[in-house]
């Protein structure tokens, strides 16, 4: 099978293109080494993920942009699924330049799946996100705890995929992501694509290079291994499941070879691994054996105070569901952070 990667050089892209090389598969990992620009964030070594797939049998490396249809029509010639991750990943970022941002998430996710139809491409799998569900999910009731929020007890088990999507505010981000998730269902029913599209909530593990506005469990464990400072929007006691990278693939993978046509699935760790701000600095002070003094700032626009995926269709479709809880995620990456301080610092 020849599997083309989206954004292949970044966090979830490169772990993606790491699994279907080690099956035996033909793996094109297309980037074009943007997301700093995109971020408009120094970030060092950007290229990282690139260079650690050099050295990966069966991995080939294509420098190009999906926001260039030509480039990505090439790239996905004889591909059998396309699994597009490619984007710019940051609502912050996305405030300040709304205009990059739908060029890479929604006429770059329209450029992919026309490669798609045009090359015949049987599958394409689509990294979405929670952000869909906008300022939606901000009126579900919650109730306040010593360090977190909790969800009322209708949505005990998450927000399922059903739930509204539209009539409120999602930020720029929210909305270009949206548009490709919407048109990657539509290429579906119209093409004959096997379409899935994962609305994936926090994902994390080792490789993921995190700065303060997009990676934030990554983010926290680097800047709390390396003495940086932390900054909490809000008051900490915001909550969001996490899911480590290698369940995530395990899913595409699941959707990959199962029998289904097309699907809508909420990827993330469901209300079994869910985390704090707060609660993650008191497992990160355990691993460091230092004490963390977040220091704390306005709520960032159309921050939810919960977000938790319902992840019931995932588990019953695909018989899945996620393995690695947060303290065993977060001790993995602590790790990877710990061999990797210099390119890190």
């Amino acid at each position: 099978m020849r599997i083309l990667v989206t954004g292949g050089a970044g966090f979830i892209g490169s772990h993606i293109a790491e699994f279907y090389a080690g099956q035996n598969n033909e793996v094109a990992v297309f980037d074009n080494l943007s997301r700093a620009d995109l971020l408009k964030k120094k970030i060092k070594n950007i290229d990282y993920n690139w260079n650690y797939l050099k050295n990966i049998k069966n991995v080939e490396l294509i420098k190009g942009d999906i926001r260039k249809c030509r480039e990505i029509e090439n790239a996905a010639k004889n591909a059998d699924a396309i699994i597009h991750a490619a984007a710019q990943t940051a609502v912050t970022a996305s405030v300040q330049d709304p205009a990059s941002d739908f060029e890479a998430n929604a006429l770059g996710t329209f450029n992919v799946l026309e490669a798609a139809r045009k090359n015949d491409v049987k599958s394409v799998l689509y990294c979405s996100t929670n952000k869909v569900y906008g300022e939606n999910v901000n009126r579900i009731g919650v109730s306040e705890k010593k360090s977190r929020y909790e969800f009322e007890k209708k949505y005990a088990t998450g927000v399922p995929e059903n739930f509204p999507v539209d009539l409120c505010e999602h930020t720029p981000y929210g909305c270009s992501k949206l548009a490709g998730d919407i048109y990657v269902q539509d290429y579906g029913r119209l093409y004959g694509i096997n379409t899935g599209v994962f609305r994936m909530s926090c994902v994390y593990g080792t490789r993921q290079l995190g700065v303060e506005d997009q990676g934030w469990v990554a983010w926290f464990a680097i800047a709390a291994i390396l003495g940086k400072k932390i900054t909490i929007y809000g008051n900490g006691k915001q909550v969001r499941d996490v899911i480590y990278v290698t369940d995530l693939v395990e899913l595409f993978d699941k959707f990959i070879k199962s029998s289904s046509k097309s699907a809508v699935l909420n990827a993330g760790g469901g209300p079994g691994n869910t985390l704090s701000l707060l609660e993650l600095v008191k497992i990160l002070e355990g691993i460091t054996g230092k004490k963390i003094s977040p220091e704390f700032s306005d709520w960032r626009p159309s921050d939810q105070k919960v977000y938790i995926s319902d992840i019931s269709k995932a588990k019953k479709m695909l018989v899945w569901e996620p393995k690695t809880k947060p303290e065993a995620g977060i001790a993995k990456l602590a790790d990877w952070i710990e061999e990797n301080k210099k390119m890190l610092g």
